[in-house]
C-alpha cells in the first residue's frame, strides 16, 4: 500500500519508518524544510535507538522518502496518516487540535480518489468525527473514510513496540476502512499480534485510559515510597512483593521522582478536561496530576536536606535530565522542576546527560554541561542520579566519592544500595522509599 504520513515528529517518523519496513511505500511529509533536509541526508532529528539504521535500510530499498509537498505524497495514497502534535492548550488543559484540523483541511483539498484518513495523533474523544466533518465541508464530493489508530510507543523502545506490540487498536466506521487498516497491519496479524477493531470513540478512549492508568500506577508507588521512608520499609522489596501478584504486575512499579515525557502529563490533563466537559469528573486522574507535581517538588526538599538546608554556593552534579533513558526528550521531565530550583537557590549545577544537551540548553539556563560524570563530580558537594542511563548504572563510586568536596549522593532512581554508598566512602546518601544515612 502507499501511505502518506503527515508529520515527522516522534510518532510520525517512527511509524513511517516501521510501515516501510513492513513493505509499504511510505512518504513522510513535513512543513519544516530543515527537518526534511536532515532526513534526506539520512540524519534522524530525534534520538531513538535503532531508528537511523532502519530508516537508511528502507530509504535504500526505495520504500521510504521525505517531502515538503503534501499533494505529491497524497497522490495515489490509500491511507493518509495525521501524526502532528497535539500539545496541551494553554489555560484549559485540553489537547490543542489546531494542527490536526489544518492537516484534515489540506487532505480534503488535495485528495481526489478514495482514501482512509487515519488519526495517529493522540486526540480527545470525538476528534475523528470532527476530522470527518472538516473534510466533508472542505470537499463534499471526496470519497473517504476516517480511522483512529492511537500509538502506544515507549520512547527508547519505540521500534520494538511497533514491531512487537501488545496490541494494535483501530477505530473505524465502515467495513471498507477496516479492510484497509487490516491490510496495513497484516504483517503483524500474520505473526499473531492482536489487532483490536473498535468504533472511533472507543479507540480514542483506549489511548487516554491506558496512559492515565499507567500514570496512576507510577504515582501510587511513588506515594507508597514516601510512606516507606517514614515507617522504615524498603520500596524495592514492597514493589517486588506487589508485582508478583498477577492482578497487579511488576511493570511501572519503580519508584522515582515523578513521571514526565510526551504522553503521561499531556494525556492525563486532557482526560481530566474531557471529564469536566461531560460532567463526569476524573477524580483519580486529577489527583494523580496533583500528586505527581508534589512528588517532583518533594525531590527539591530531599536535595536541600543533603545540602545542609541551603543550595547557595553548593556545587551539584546532575546525572541525567531527560525524562527517561534512551531518549533526548525533555518534555515535563522532573529535571525541569528540580534544576531551576537548584540554580535559583544559588547552586552551581553541572549537568551530564548522554542525549539531553540539545534540548536542555534552552530549557535549563544557568547550568554547565559536561560530557563525563566524574568531571561533573569534581569538587562537588552533591551528586544526583536523576535519569537511569546505563552510563550511570555502574559508576565507580569510590572514584566518584574521592573527586567530591563532600561525598553525598541523592539516588533518585534507586540505582545503588546503601551498602554501595557506604563502602565507597559517601558520608550521606538518600534515595526513594528506602532508608538513607546522613553525616554522624
Amino acid at each position: 500500500m502507499k501511505i502518506a504520513m503527515i508529520g515527522t515528529g516522534y510518532v510520525g517518523l517512527v511509524s513511517g519508518v516501521c510501515f516501510s519496513d513492513f513493505g509499504h511505500d511510505v512518504v513522510c511529509v513535513d512543513k519544516d524544510p530543515k527537518k526534511i533536509e536532515m532526513l534526506e541526508r539520512g540524519e534522524v532529528p530525534i534520538y531513538e535507538p535503532g531508528l537511523g539504521a532502519l530508516m537508511a535500510k528502507n530509504v535504500e530499498a526505495g520504500r521510504l522518502s521525505f517531502t515538503l509537498d503534501l499533494a505529491s505524497a497524497i497522490e495515489g495514497a490509500e491511507a493518509v496518516f495525521i501524526a502532528v502534535g497535539t500539545p496541551t492548550r494553554r489555560g484549559d488543559g485540553h489537547a490543542d487540535l489546531t494542527y490536526v484540523m489544518a492537516a484534515a483541511e489540506e487532505i480534503a483539498q488535495m485528495a481526489s480518489d478514495y482514501v482512509v484518513v487515519v488519526t495517529k495523533s493522540t486526540v480527545p474523544v470525538g476528534t475523528n468525527r470532527q476530522v470527518k466533518q472538516t473534510i466533508k465541508k472542505a470537499n463534499p464530493t471526496l470519497d473517504f473514510d476516517v480511522a483512529s489508530n492511537p500509538e502506544f510507543l515507549r520512547e527508547g523502545a519505540a521500534i520494538d513496540d511497533f514491531m512487537k506490540p501488545d496490541r494494535v487498536v483501530v477505530g473505524v466506521q465502515t467495513d471498507k476502512a477496516a479492510e484497509a487498516m487490516n491490510e496495513l497491519y497484516r504483517p503483524l496479524a500474520q505473526r499473531d499480534y492482536p489487532v483490536v477493531v473498535t468504533d472511533l470513540e472507543s479507540a480514542e478512549m483506549i489511548k487516554y485510559a491506558a496512559n492515565a492508568f499507567l500514570a496512576t500506577k507510577i504515582t501510587f508507588i511513588n506515594e507508597i515510597a514516601m510512606l516507606c521512608e517514614k515507617v522504615g520499609a524498603d520500596i524495592n522489596q514492597v514493589s517486588n512483593g506487589m508485582g508478583m501478584d498477577a492482578r497487579i504486575g511488576s511493570r511501572f512499579l519503580q519508584a522515582g521522582p515523578g513521571y514526565g515525557g510526551s504522553c503521561f502529563p499531556k494525556d492525563t490533563k486532557a482526560l481530566a478536561r474531557i471529564g469536566q466537559e461531560h460532567a463526569v469528573p476524573m477524580q483519580i486522574t486529577e489527583t494523580v496530576i496533583t500528586v505527581n507535581e508534589e512528588i517532583k517538588r518533594r525531590m527539591i526538599t530531599k536535595l536541600e536536606d543533603l545540602c545542609d538546608g541551603s543550595f547557595n554556593g553548593k556545587i551539584i552534579a546532575m546525572l541525567g535530565v531527560t525524562f527517561k533513558p534512551d531518549t533526548d526528550d525533555m518534555r515535563d521531565a522532573p529535571a525541569l522542576t528540580i534544576v531551576p530550583a537548584l540554580v535559583g537557590g544559588g547552586a552551581k549545577v553541572r549537568v551530564c546527560d548522554p542525549q539531553g544537551q540539545h534540548e536542555g540548553e534552552a530549557l535549563l539556563p544557568g547550568v554547565n554541561w559536561v560530557d563525563d560524570p566524574y568531571k561533573a563530580a569534581q569538587n562537588a558537594d552533591l551528586v544526583v542520579v536523576l535519569t537511569e542511563w546505563n552510563e550511570f548504572r555502574a559508576l565507580n563510586l569510590d572514584k566518584l566519592a574521592r573527586k567530591m568536596a563532600t561525598p553525598r549522593m541523592a539516588d533518585l532512581r534507586n540505582v545503588y544500595s546503601i551498602k554501595d554508598a557506604k563502602r565507597a566512602g559517601f558520608e550521606a546518601y538518600d534515595s526513594i522509599g528506602r532508608m538513607g544515612f546522613n553525616p554522624a
